[in-house]
């Protein structure tokens, strides 16, 4: 895969992001102050003798400011137009929705050593389910991915929620999917970066993952100009496909603790392809970067003295573990083909 995403996205936060940085990231424009306003007073017109002219500079008091005759607030008598957050909490993971695009803003989880040694849930046991706490109409809905060539990918892994079974079976919630490419991507790469975060807990006592999708511009060969370009599945097509996804991992020190250290790490990655050789390092970003390109924000309650870099901590390599072909096991997955079970 070409860098030139990926560098754009890291120079989101660096000062010489020069003229990619300026379109996705421009500054707030400056304001023009708007010029003072001079009071006026009125003739008065009990006076049989002609008053001359108010000076525009009369020191005379302003007139009072009428009632306002709108009411915009008004509208809210038929209810909120949003946009509404969505906000889901399960067993295994804490979100939000995208009524629009019909996938997640960001699903957060948490995993501990502990939590992963247990084995109380079985992803044989679980279905793909739609969310029924949204309306109808804004549903990621089963049939949306039939047929579409695409895995319905999960952000929080199933993997991740061995712990019970109903925290297993949160995991297969429309809400926590987004169409992903299966072959060399959610069955692979991504599998493998799922990994690396829960190998993170042999130095880490407490994990939190944040993951999502992006809609990222790409330059017009014709023009030049840069556009954001998506996919959208379903029928009708609603469902959108995201160009890339994001996770941020916060590896913690001493869990809970308000003045422990925390090593963070950003990595954006295309929805692609991806060859196993590439190194999880070439994916790295500011976690400004994401925040800039989601419209989120990650960390900005976390001090610098508390923070360290993740990838300056641990080697930011995935490991390729390959199994024999009597440890496979194929798991429907509509839309996408098969499955390999990672359990």
């Amino acid at each position: 895969m070409s860098k030139t995403t990926l560098a754009l996205i890291a120079a989101a936060s660096a000062a010489t992001g020069a003229s990619i940085t300026a379109f996705l990231y421009s500054s707030t424009p400056k304001q023009t102050p708007s010029p003072p306003i001079t009071p006026v007073t009125r003739p008065s017109t009990t006076s049989t003798t002609s008053a001359p002219l108010p000076s525009p500079h009369s020191t005379s008091a302003p007139l009072p400011i009428p009632t306002s005759p709108v009411n915009p607030a008004g509208i809210l008598q038929y209810g909120f137009p949003g946009p509404s957050g969505d906000l889901q909490t399960t067993p295994a993971h804490l979100s939000t929705y995208n009524r629009a695009l019909r996938t997640p803003h960001f699903v957060a989880e948490h995993i501990t050593p502990t939590s992963l040694l247990l084995n109380n849930g079985s992803r044989r046991l679980s279905t793909f389910y739609e969310d029924a706490t949204l309306p109808p109409i804004f549903r990621a809905k089963l049939a949306d991915y039939a047929r579409s060539g695409y895995d319905r990918g999960h952000q929080v892994p199933a993997a991740d929620a061995k712990w019970s079974q109903e925290a297993m079976d949160s995991t297969f919630v429309l809400t926590n999917m987004c169409p992903q490419v299966g072959e060399g991507f959610n069955r692979d790469y991504w599998a493998h970066l799922e990994e690396f975060c829960r190998d993170l807990t042999q130095k880490y006592p407490s994990v939190r993952i944040v993951t999502g999708p992006l809609y990222l511009p790409k330059r017009d060969p014709v023009d030049g100009k840069w556009r954001v370009s998506y996919e959208v599945i379903g029928s009708p097509p609603n469902v959108a496909v995201p160009t890339h996804f994001y996770k941020v991992i916060y590896g913690e020190e001493a869990g809970d603790s308000p003045i422990g250290k925390v090593a963070l790490g950003a990595f954006v990655l295309p929805n692609a392809q991806i060859p196993n050789q590439k190194s999880l390092g070439d994916f790295e970003v500011p976690v400004e970067a994401v925040e800039r390109a989601s419209g989120l924000t990650f960390a900005d309650k976390l001090p610098a003295e508390r923070r360290k870099r993740l990838c300056g901590e641990v080697r930011c390599e995935i490991l390729v573990r390959q199994f024999d072909d009597s440890r496979r096991m194929a798991v429907p997955n509509v839309g996408g083909g098969a499955v390999l079970a990672r359990s």
